[in-house]
């Protein structure tokens, strides 16, 4: 499929131009230019210095006394879960129990998140069983999942290197979309507006790849440990929801406790790097560079924070994945007059901007998959 260059010649097919080419790249909701080597200039001490402040502040100083106090306020709720449930008996109230316990598990689910990057405990094997168990409560996988986030944090948006940005059941790269076909080329049409109904289906989806990663992989550490947490905890949950409930409810309860836990994760994880630059895979960068212009913060202050689990503030997370959450807030004020300093955009945008932004990208990516005689590419350079 053919690219008109701004020369006016052919490149035979639909590819990404060189960075010669490539128009300045800043982040931005509907900026797809894939930024290639040479896109970003290197600051090569930005880092060291922004690092050196935050210790100096006292920034990566644990903070047992927060995630000790987030601990007893989950321990509660999950109590008053229970206690709802026993006495809601058959009541089609039992369905708020069931949205209640997917906001539960999704901030236990942050818990894990935390101690899987070494927030809570003082050190690393201690954290690692913390986020197992954590893991295991929330049904999901702690092997698989840090497999893959760790893959994500070393590279964030750079194609063939981060597997959030993979193909799944939406395309994040046009041509990814652009190969589409059948159900899912249909669902790659439309995705930025099926985005947030899908994600009522992430939370089965997450079981599942953490279940069929223990099952099937290979050298997984501690798989019988995570498999008979999972187990265990589908059983405290199953067993009780399918005796005391009427088969239609009990149903009724699983679907609305995954709907819940999926779209909030999603929602939670969603606006932190997608509609922001994608880097090629050859691209080097430094660390401060790739980990500043891939994330996007969200504003709201302390509230936003207890919302997200601390991932609104994705620029400082990314910058210091070990930074408690409560110092997160302090961090990002050293971090914005660095990138003030160093010309460095600095992308901070409301919660439901960044919505917005997630669905106009999504849509904009499936653009590519309408219509198989036509690159989205082509239409962008014939219009410059």
């Amino acid at each position: 499929m053919a690219l008109i260059r701004p020369d006016g010649r052919s490149s035979g097919r639909c590819r990404i131009p060189s960075s010669a080419s490539l128009p300045s790249v800043r982040p931005g909701p509907l900026r797809r230019p894939i930024a290639r080597a040479g896109a970003f200039p290197p600051l090569t001490r930005a880092y060291t210095e922004v690092s050196q402040a935050a210790k100096e502040a006292g920034l990566l100083r644990r903070t047992p006394w927060f995630y000790g106090g987030v601990g007893m306020l989950l321990a509660l709720a999950f109590g008053g879960c229970v206690t709802g449930f026993v006495l809601f008996q058959d009541s089609w109230y039992q369905l708020l129990v069931a949205g209640a316990l997917g906001i539960v598990f999704t901030q236990v689910a942050f818990l894990a998140h935390e101690a899987a990057h070494r927030q809570i405990l003082a050190s690393g094997p201690a954290n690692r069983r913390l986020a197992r168990v954590l893991g295991g409560i929330a049904g999901m996988s702690y092997a698989w999942w840090d497999t893959k986030h760790t893959r994500h944090h070393g590279n964030p948006n750079q194609v063939g290197r981060d597997p959030d940005i993979e193909l799944d059941t939406i395309s994040f790269l046009e041509e990814d979309a652009a190969e589409a076909s059948g159900l899912r080329g249909l669902v790659t049409r439309y995705q930025g507006w099926l985005f947030f109904p899908l994600l009522t289906l992430e939370g089965l989806n997450l079981h599942w790849l953490g279940l069929k990663h223990l099952v099937t992989g290979r050298g997984v550490e501690s798989r019988w440990l995570e498999l008979g947490l999972i187990v265990a905890r589908l059983a405290l949950i199953a067993v009780p929801v399918f005796l005391v409930l009427p088969l239609g409810m009990a149903f009724a309860f699983v679907g609305v406790q995954l709907a819940v836990f999926g779209v909030y994760m999603g929602a939670s994880f969603a606006p932190n790097h997608k509609g922001m630059p994608i880097i090629a895979h050859d691209a080097k960068l430094d660390f401060f560079s790739k980990q500043v212009r891939t994330s996007r913060n969200v504003r709201g202050g302390w509230w936003a924070t207890w919302l997200m689990g601390g991932l609104n503030h994705q620029i400082e997370h990314h910058l210091f994945p070990s930074m408690p959450r409560p110092h997160l807030a302090r961090a990002r004020q050293i971090v914005q007059e660095h990138c003030r300093s160093l010309d460095v955009p600095y992308t901070e945008t409301s919660l439901i901007r960044s919505y917005a932004i997630v669905v106009r990208y999504l849509n904009r990516v499936g653009l590519a998959a309408r219509d198989p005689f036509d690159c989205p590419m082509v239409a962008r350079y014939r219009r410059a």
